[in-house]
C-alpha cells in the first residue's frame, strides 16, 4: 500500500498544482472521484490488468465513459496516466489529493463514531468544539458502532479523542494492572 502511494504521490501533487493554478479545486476532486470510481469497476479493473489493450485506447474509453464530466485538462491526465501504466493508482490519487485540498482550504475531515446516531444539534455542537480547538472549518462525517457501548471517538487528522466507554474500560484494566 506505501508504494502505490509514493508513486501515486507525484500525480496527485500535480493535479493539485493544476487544480490550484486554475482555481479549480472543486470540480478537479469531482472529476478526480469520478475517475477513480470507473477504474475501481470490476469490469474496468480486467481491462487495466489486459496487455492485449494498447493504452491510447484504455484512455479514450475511460474518456468516452466520463464524457463531458472531464475538461480538456483532465483528459491530458487521463492520457498521462495511460501511457505510464499508473490508472490503476486513480483511488490514490484522490486521496492524497484530498488530503491536499483540505490543506490548502484549512478543513480538517474528522471521522467521528459514536454508540448510537448522533442528532443533527450534536453534530454542529462537535464541529464547533473542533473548530475551536484546532482552529480551522472541520468537515464532520459520522460512524455509529453499538460496541462502543456509549460516548464517542473522535479522529480529525493526527488528532484522536476516545471518550467511548470501551476506550474507558480498556484504560481502566490497563491502570488496574500496574
Amino acid at each position: 500500500m506505501a508504494e502505490r502511494r509514493t508513486t501515486a504521490r507525484p500525480y496527485a501533487e500535480a493535479a493539485f498544482a493544476l487544480a490550484r493554478d486554475a482555481r479549480r479545486l472543486k470540480p478537479w476532486s469531482e472529476m478526480l472521484g469520478l475517475l477513480a470510481a470507473v477504474v475501481g469497476d470490476a469490469g474496468m479493473q480486467h481491462l487495466l490488468d489486459d496487455p492485449r489493450l494498447p493504452r491510447e485506447r484504455l484512455a479514450d474509453l475511460i474518456i468516452e465513459i466520463c464524457d463531458k464530466h472531464l475538461d480538456s485538462e483532465a483528459q491530458n491526465f487521463v492520457r498521462i496516466l495511460a501511457e505510464n501504466r499508473r490508472l490503476a493508482l486513480l483511488p490514490e490519487i484522490i486521496e492524497l489529493y484530498e488530503m491536499r485540498r483540505a490543506e490548502a482550504e484549512a478543513i480538517v475531515e474528522a471521522d467521528v463514531t459514536s454508540a448510537y446516531a448522533l442528532t443533527d444539534a450534536e453534530q454542529r455542537k462537535i464541529s464547533e468544539a473542533l473548530k475551536r480547538r484546532l482552529g480551522r472549518e472541520v468537515r464532520v462525517t459520522t460512524h455509529v458502532d453499538a460496541s462502543l457501548l456509549g460516548g464517542i471517538v473522535i479522529r480529525a487528522g493526527d488528532l484522536v479523542i476516545d471518550g467511548s466507554v470501551r476506550g474507558r474500560i480498556a484504560a481502566l484494566a490497563t491502570h488496574l494492572n500496574y
